[in-house]
């Protein structure tokens, strides 16, 4: 392993095998030349560096290999083909109830964990009160694992893998499960690490998670490494995969001349033409001040005739996490029977009551509430722009509200 490498993953892959019979399986561990009579590869030939500091997000649809592949980094499983090189501690949450024994208590699978991580006597004794304060179950952590609820474990989960600072921190789905009182408890911590120096895999469907934490994506689909790269561009990639998927729709991506990677999908029965940003005048702008009305006009094109059109807008910050979206089927416009090879004009008018900032704007053309169910067209980046303050007074956070502020007494 390189120096500047935390974690090296060379040809890995992982199969699981139906041998037909206990003994033959035994007899495998020899060396014996028996096939299996069935065999599956959840992941192929995976090829990964993670440097120290480095946060890392992995996506992909449920099958993908996603949780194998962290299992096998954390040493949960082996690899069945290529080699893991590791250095450092790392800590780990996986799918609930992996490693903690129900019958036990709180209190004494947390201090079975830690000896496993490797933690002397010493040291557990003392961060056996770190994880008992941080995961603020009360008694209960003196009570058997089979009587909590899942948010109740994946807190004692997260205690545990986070009680003293890892140099590689694994998150698989696990937090999803807990309040939102603790999720936030919990990313304030993964944030500190993070900036402490801590590298970070981060498996979530939440992809507003991962494009806050996370400085690169993998994307996983069918056991294959499919993407790996900045966020938006694998993000906006893998957002276009999933739209329609008994459909396959084209999937392109373009990069501009100051380097932004544009991402466009869609089955192409209904086609977007020019998107414009304009002000009440009707003139296009790029910079725009904080309340000002605008208008997002959209030309579109049907180059087959649709039983039901929506057309919907999506605006995100400047790291990506979306601040607004809405569409015309919320919006209550119903857009129906469209006969093939029209034009069509459509706009949104909206207020930017948003704070100073760049912003982006996604549009879609699809068909029922979500571009999920059938996906015309999408075309992320197709607006950007600019909010300055002009007018109001001084305020911070993406959105601008209408606040007064009183004496009472």
């Amino acid at each position: 392993m390189t120096n500047q490498s935390l974690l090296n993953l060379t040809g890995v892959g992982k199969a699981y095998r139906d041998w037909g019979h206990e003994i033959r399986r035994v007899l495998s561990w020899f060396g014996l030349p028996l096939r299996s009579r069935k065999e599956y590869w959840a992941l192929q030939s995976i090829n990964l560096k993670i440097s120290p500091g480095e946060s890392v997000g992995i996506v992909g649809q449920n099958g993908a290999g996603k949780s194998t592949l962290l299992k096998m980094i954390a040493g949960v499983l082996d690899p069945t083909t290529g080699q893991i090189e590791k250095r450092g501690r790392i800590g780990a949450v996986l799918e609930l109830g992996l490693g903690f024994h129900p019958d036990l208590s709180g209190r004494e699978n947390s201090l079975h964990s830690l000896a496993l991580l490797g933690f002397s006597k010493l040291e557990i004794r003392a961060l056996i009160a770190e994880v008992e304060s941080f995961a603020e179950i009360g008694e209960a952590f003196d009570h058997p694992l089979r009587t909590y609820s899942s948010g109740m474990e994946m807190r004692i989960a997260f205690a545990v893998a986070t009680a003293h600072r890892p140099d590689l921190l694994i998150i698989d789905e696990a937090l999803s499960v807990g309040d939102a009182y603790f999720q936030h408890k919990s990313f304030e911590r993964i944030r500190k690490f993070k900036n402490a120096g801590t590298s970070l895999i981060f498996v979530s469907h939440g992809l507003q998670e991962v494009r806050l934490l996370c400085d690169r994506v993998l994307l996983l689909e069918g056991g294959n490494l499919l993407k790996d790269g900045a966020p938006d561009k694998v993000l906006d990639y893998y957002n276009a995969l999933i739209a329609d998927r008994s459909n396959k729709t084209a999937i392109l991506q373009q990069q501009d001349e100051q380097g932004l990677v544009r991402t466009r999908s869609g089955s192409g029965e209904v086609e977007l033409g020019e998107v414009l940003l304009l002000d009440e005048s009707g003139k296009q702008v790029e910079t725009v001040f904080v309340g000002q009305q605008l208008r997002l006009q959209l030309s579109v094109f049907t180059n087959e005739a649709i039983p039901e059109l929506v057309v919907g807008m999506l605006i995100r910050n400047s790291l990506g996490v979306e601040i607004f979206g809405t569409n015309s089927h919320y919006l209550e416009q119903q857009l129906i029977g469209l006969s093939a090879g029209k034009n069509f004009s459509m706009q949104f008018k909206f207020k930017a009551y948003l704070g100073p900032g760049n912003y982006s704007v996604s549009v879609a053309l699809h068909q029922s509430e979500s571009h999920v169910a059938k996906n015309f067209d999408w075309q992320d980046l197709a607006v950007i722009f600019e909010v300055i303050n002009k007018s109001h007074q001084i305020f911070t956070g993406t959105s601008w509200l209408p606040v007064t502020f009183e004496k009472l007494s």
